[in-house]
């Protein structure tokens, strides 16, 4: 049972930083379910190589988004993962249907991760100011994906 002593005690995010996070949240949750669709239908050459790179990039926003659901129920705030909610909320840019070229998956889901970069970074400074804690985990989720883009946008260039 909690005391009232202890839930005054307990730290709780404010409403500004319960929105970023949802944010945050809905972009990795789109960045995971694109990223999925992305690897389904790739074709081309260096497919296999993509097909498994692109799984990578999956799992990482899946962890990623499962990171920042639980912080924010840490701080009790309430999370919405819903389908309707992602797709209605997400700052990422809507993928083409069907197949497509390994050329064009690697620009669309570079664009993705950085689009998802992007809305990390605008909410961080905010976040930090709030609870560097949870900023920290915005560290590692900018390193990791900006690393993901750099990797994934390498497949497209040439040296010149």
């Amino acid at each position: 049972m909690t005391t009232h002593m202890e839930s005054d005690i307990a730290f709780r995010a404010s409403s500004q930083l319960a929105g970023n996070l949802q944010r945050v949240l809905v972009d990795l949750i789109t960045l995971h379910l694109n990223g999925k669709q992305a690897h389904w239908n790739v074709v081309g050459h260096n497919f296999r190589d993509l097909h498994l790179q692109l799984d990578e990039i999956v799992d990482s926003a899946r962890e990623s988004s499962d990171t920042i659901a639980e912080r924010m129920r840490a701080l009790d705030a309430v999370p919405d993962g819903r389908p309707r909610t992602v797709a209605s909320t997400t700052a990422l840019p809507v993928l083409p249907a069907g197949e497509q070229d390994t050329t064009v998956v690697v620009d669309l889901v570079t664009t993705q991760i950085r689009t998802a970069v992007a809305t990390v970074r605008a909410v961080h400074d905010d976040t930090d100011a709030e609870d560097p804690s949870t900023a920290d985990l915005l560290h590692a989720i900018i390193n990791q994906l900006e690393k993901q883009a750099w990797m994934l946008s390498s497949e497209n260039r040439t040296r010149g």
